[in-house]
């Protein structure tokens, strides 16, 4: 073929019978492998193979393929070790100089003679070859091996764990991390209580009246300027083994906001006898409560310019209406008045930090205590004749009292459940004055755990209200 696109017709022949009529000039028969067909491809066009190297001598695959057509520029095998007739051969950067009209083929470089690349085929192994190193990993087929011996690795080790904590200066003592202890029920006394200190039953419960579950405990606090609120609630011993409902109630609200906002801590409880005791006294807490709220305003005015005798009077008057709304209701459900009644006591705060009257006022048995100085103080002694009237009814007077409050007060509210073993057992009282004390306000949790210490004898529900002045 001529570089102007003309073909000579002897030269085509001619080049179709050097290619596969003539036999191979070194004495060898024309195969059917890729290196002869490659081999003869170069005699037929002046060319000679390269002579840099050698290809190591391995069983070359069988091609089926048909040949690819002279000039089409494709790699069509391996190299040949020599071509005969011919120079001897470029190196791989080079272009393998042939005739002008000729297409001219580039071979790529073999493989330097370098050792064995690892995992290579060594070929089958001797007979009598030694066993099989103890580097080489296992499952490899007969004459697979790496090249070198693999190096031993290094004995496995636990993986790091977390660094050691650094050691302490010299001459500092070691730092003691206090150890987790279990909260268990105290008490005070001759020894502990009949009752398991823990819930054993539920109250049963009606499905159309889900309404008046009462929940076994309650938990509140509060600070506001000066004051420091705890209170909480617990059903007692005898109720948790029995599956009655607390028949304690407390409530908690804030009417107003900043220094006119007014504080009120309702304590009620039902009588014992009756079935609807926790709704009485549920009640008793939310109506009282609402007609604080309405006269929120009044009563602030009132507070800071300390007329007492207006507070009195006032705070009587609501507190009659909410036991007229009592035995209303205790009427529409068909019940004896005295079985819809609750005893009822209640602490109003201002949240103004000048002023700090506090009030009590409410109706029936309980308790209002006082720790001032490390010193316990009954402010609103029990007096047996007070209650001589019937036992599950409150007695019918109203109780107030005004108090102007200290730096490091504690004043308490209880019912009748926690005032009993306070004037029963003069243990208790010196434990509430150590732990309510001086010590200040503790924490939820801990408020819980001392309203519950206790005392043998004692098994009624308690509520407990707690004010720190700062």
């Amino acid at each position: 073929m001529s570089q102007q696109g003309e073909t000579d017709r002897r030269q085509e022949d001619e080049w179709w019978r050097q290619l596969y009529g003539q036999p191979d000039p070194g004495g060898r028969e024309p195969g059917d492998t890729l290196d002869d067909r490659y081999s003869s491809a170069l005699t037929a066009l002046g060319e000679e193979a390269d002579g840099g190297g050698t290809v190591p001598a391995q069983a070359a695959p069988q091609d089926t393929a048909p040949p690819a057509a002279p000039g089409d520029g494709r790699y069509t095998g391996a190299h040949p070790a020599r071509a005969p007739g011919g120079r001897s051969g470029a190196g791989p950067d080079e272009d393998d100089a042939g005739p002008p009209d000729t297409l001219r083929l580039r071979r790529p470089a073999p493989p330097p003679a370098t050792a064995p690349r690892p995992w290579q085929y060594q070929g089958p192994p001797h007979p009598q070859a030694a066993p099989r190193p103890a580097s080489e990993p296992p499952g490899l087929p007969p004459g697979w091996a790496p090249a070198e011996p693999a190096p031993e690795s290094p004995p496995s080790e636990a993986p790091p764990g977390p660094p050691a904590p650094a050691a302490p200066a010299v001459g500092s003592a070691p730092t003691v991390l206090p150890q987790p202890t279990l909260t268990e029920v105290a008490y005070v006394g001759d020894g502990p209580p009949t009752y398991d200190p823990e819930p054993t039953a539920w109250p049963a419960a009606d499905p159309d009246g889900l309404d008046d579950l009462v929940p076994d405990t309650e938990l509140d606090g509060a600070r506001y300027g000066l004051l420091t609120v705890r209170t909480a609630s617990v059903r007692g011993d005898s109720a948790r083994y029995r599956g009655e409902p607390r028949r304690d109630a407390v409530l908690t609200a804030r009417f107003g906001g900043g220094d006119d906002a007014l504080l009120l801590i309702a304590v009620a409880t039902g009588p014992r006898t009756s079935d609807t005791a926790h709704r009485a006294a549920r009640d008793a807490c939310t109506w009282m409560a609402t007609a604080v709220g309405r006269s929120q305003a009044r009563l602030s005015e009132d507070i800071r310019a300390s007329r007492r005798g207006s507070l009195k009077s006032g705070l009587h008057r609501l507190t009659d209406r909410c036991y007229g709304r009592l035995r209303a209701r205790g009427e529409d459900l068909g019940l004896d008045p005295a079985d819809y009644s609750a005893t009822l006591r209640c602490l109003l705060l201002p949240a103004d930090p000048d002023c700090r009257i506090r009030l009590f006022f409410g109706v029936g048995d309980g308790g209002l205590y006082r720790i001032r100085g490390g010193e316990w103080q009954d402010l609103d002694p029990w007096r047996p004749d007070e209650h001589a009237e019937t036992e599950d009814s409150p007695a019918v007077r109203f109780r107030f009292r005004a108090s102007v409050a200290r730096s490091g007060d504690t004043l308490l509210l209880c019912s009748g459940g926690l005032a009993g073993p306070l004037r029963g057992e003069p243990a208790l009282a010196a434990r509430l004055t150590q732990r309510w004390g001086a010590a200040g306000p503790p924490g939820l949790p801990a408020f819980l755990g001392d309203t519950q210490t206790r005392v043998k004898g004692y098994a009624d529900d308690r509520t407990a209200v707690a004010v720190w002045d700062a």
